[in-house]
C-alpha cells in the first residue's frame, strides 16, 4: 500500500522529461508510479492529493543557505530554518559553514547530520569550510570531511584571498569529485564596503564595493580551476562582468558552474535608499544592468541554479544602521513565488526551466540523490499553485529571523504541499 498518493496534477520532472497531467505513488518513502491517469487499485491507509489544475515538481533543493546552528541559534536553528524551507516548498537544504564553531572537521560535520536526524523538517546536507576557522591560512581535512558527508566546501562570507590555497583545494577537488564552492570579493577593493559603488552610495555617503571586486576574484578562481581540472562553483554571482567570464569559461570546457539568488535579479541598489539594511547583503544590490545580464545568464544557461542564500538576522542586529548591521536577508519562503512572478510569468524562463534550475540542476552538482521523480527515487514531491495570489506576510514566516525586503509584495505562485519521503512537511 502506498504512503502517499498524489492524482490528477500537472507533473513536471525535468530530469525525466516528463511533463503532462498524471497521477504519483509512493510507497515506504520511494516513488513507485509515475504518469498513468488511471485510478491506483488500492488507497487503503494512503494519503491522497488532489492536485488538480497543480504542479507536481520533484522536491526544490536549496543549495546556499544558513541554518546559523551552532552558535548563533537566537538568528536561527537547524528545526527553525527547514520548517521555513518545507514552508516555501523546498524539500533539501545545504548549509554553510560559517556557524560557531566553523564546520571545518568531519565531526563537525557528523554533529550537523545528528542535529538535522533530530530536529530537522527537510533534508540537510552540509558543506565543510575550505580554511581552518575560515581563516584564509590552512585547509582543512576535506578527504576526512568528505568522508564524513560533506557536499563540498565553502569559507562563504569570506573570499580565500590565497591563490595557492585555492589551487590546492581545487586540485583536491579534481581528485575526490566535489564541487568548490566561492564567495567572490577581494577584500581590499571593498574594505568598509555596506553597498554597491554607484551613484545610491555617493548620495548616501556610503562605502562601496566595486563591480570589480567580485570580478577579479572570480577570474582568479576560473583561472585556477582551468589549470587544475576541479569544479569552481561562483556562489550568489551579481554583476554582469561575472557571468560573462563565466560564460566564457564555460565555452573553453572550464568545470564552472555558478547560481543566482532573486534579491540579485530583482532588486537594485536604489532599494537601500529604501529599505536600509533590509536591502545590505554581500555581495551588494547592483544595477540594472547588471540585473539584465543575469537574467540572461540565467535564460542562456550560463548560470545554473537558483539558491536563495538564506541568511537570517535578528531585528535588533539589523537595527543597528548600514555600517554596523549584518550583512543579508532571509529568502526560503519567497523564493519560489518570486521565480515563478519575476523569471516565469515575464516569459524569461519556462516553469520547466525555472524547476529545472531549482531541482535536478542542484542535485548534479552537489552529488546527492535528489531533485526527481524516477521510479525508485526518494518521495521529495512539491505541490504548486502557480495562479494562486499571496502578499508576503513576514510575520508569519516560520524562519526566527525577519529580515526580508519583499514585505508586503504580491507575489504570484506558491507552494501548496511539500512531501519528504511521502510524509507532508
Amino acid at each position: 500500500m502506498s504512503d502517499a498518493c498524489i492524482i490528477n496534477g500537472h507533473i513536471i520532472d525535468p530530469a525525466n522529461n516528463i511533463d503532462g497531467v498524471g497521477n504519483l505513488s509512493i510507497t515506504d518513502g520511494k516513488i513507485t508510479e509515475v504518469g498513468g491517469k488511471e485510478a491506483f487499485s488500492d488507497l487503503q491507509n494512503t494519503d491522497v492529493y488532489d492536485a488538480a489544475g497543480l504542479i507536481v515538481a520533484p522536491g526544490l533543493i536549496d543549495m546556499h543557505v544558513h541554518l546559523r546552528e551552532p552558535g548563533f541559534v537566537h538568528k536561527e536553528t537547524i528545526a527553525t530554518g527547514t520548517a521555513a524551507a518545507a514552508a516555501g516548498g523546498f524539500t533539501s537544504v545545504a548549509c554553510m559553514a560559517n556557524t560557531s564553531p566553523v564546520i571545518d572537521s568531519p565531526e563537525k560535520i557528523e554533529q550537523i547530520y545528528d542535529i538535522a536526524h533530530k530536529t530537522a523538517k527537510t533534508n540537510v546536507f552540509p558543506f565543510g569550510s575550505i580554511t581552518k576557522d575560515l581563516g584564509g591560512e590552512e585547509l582543512t581535512d576535506m578527504r576526512g570531511m568528505r568522508s564524513a558527508g560533506a557536499v563540498g566546501f565553502s569559507d562563504d562570507g569570506v573570499t580565500v584571498m590565497n591563490a595557492s590555497l585555492m589551487r590546492d583545494a581545487l586540485a583536491l577537488s579534481a581528485e575526490l569529485g566535489f564541487p568548490i564552492m566561492v564567495h567572490c570579493e577581494e577584500h581590499k577593493l571593498n574594505a568598509g564596503a555596506v553597498m554597491n559603488l554607484g551613484e545610491t552610495s555617493r548620495k548616501l555617503g556610503l562605502i562601496g564595493s566595486p563591480n570589480a571586486a567580485e570580478d577579479i576574484i572570480v577570474a582568479r578562481d576560473i583561472m585556477l580551476a582551468e589549470m587544475t581540472g576541479g569544479h569552481l562553483h561562483v556562489l550568489h554571482v551579481s554583476t554582469a562582468g561575472a557571468v560573462e567570464l563565466i560564460r566564457q569559461a564555460k565555452k573553453r570546457g572550464v568545470h564552472v558552474t555558478t547560481e543566482a539568488c532573486p534579491h540579485h535579479w530583482i532588486l537594485t541598489d536604489t532599494e537601500v535608499e529604501k529599505q536600509g539594511t533590509n536591502a545590505k547583503m554581500h555581495p551588494p544590490l547592483r544595477t540594472q544592468t547588471d540585473i539584465d545580464a543575469i537574467i540572461e545568464g540565467l535564460c542562456d544557461g550560463t548560470i545554473d541554479a537558483i539558491a536563495t542564500d538564506h541568511a537570517p538576522h535578528t531585528p535588533s542586529e539589523k537595527a543597528q544602521g548600514m555600517v554596523d548591521a549584518p550583512n543579508g536577508i532571509i529568502g526560503l519562503e519567497t523564493c519560489l513565488p518570486l521565480v515563478l512572478t519575476y523569471l516565469v510569468q515575464p516569459g524569461h524562463l519556462t516553469l520547466t526551466e525555472a524547476i529545472t534550475k531549482m531541482t535536478a540542476i542542484p542535485s548534479n552538482i552537489l552529488g546527492i540523490d535528489r531533485g526527481t521523480l524516477s521510479v525508485g527515487a526518494v518521495g521529495d514531491v512539491t505541490v504548486i499553485d502557480v495562479d494562486t495570489k499571496n502578499q508576503v506576510d513576514v510575520t508569519k514566516s516560520r524562519s526566527k529571523s525577519r529580515n526580508t525586503p519583499f514585505t508586503g509584495w504580491e507575489l504570484k505562485g506558491w507552494q501548496t504541499i511539500t512531501l519528504r519521503e511521502g510524509k507532508k512537511i
